[in-house]
């Protein structure tokens, strides 16, 4: 399943994510703090789609939401979705 997550409240402006059999594949964030976001996109390669969502909802950077927590989030949309 690939993903185009347009993100709100967040440096990235979108995170492309591919997922196969409940794994993260890729996850690619558009524009937000190249290091960071290249951290997180390295982080998650490999990893359950459940665990990635525990380990990365709510943190926060600068308000409520981070280019982190969105991920979870667009993670929670997808899942639903299969």
């Amino acid at each position: 399943m690939q993903l185009r997550y347009e993100t709100v409240g967040s440096c990235a402006s979108r995170i492309d994510i591919e997922i196969e059999a409940g794994f993260i594949v890729s996850a690619d964030f558009i524009d937000g703090c190249a290091g960071n976001t290249q951290a997180v996109s390295a982080l998650v390669k490999g990893m359950a789609v459940a665990e990635a969502v525990r380990r990365l909802k709510g943190i926060a950077c600068q308000g409520d939401t981070s280019c982190p927590d969105q991920l979870a989030r667009a993670l929670e949309e997808a899942a639903m979705k299969c």
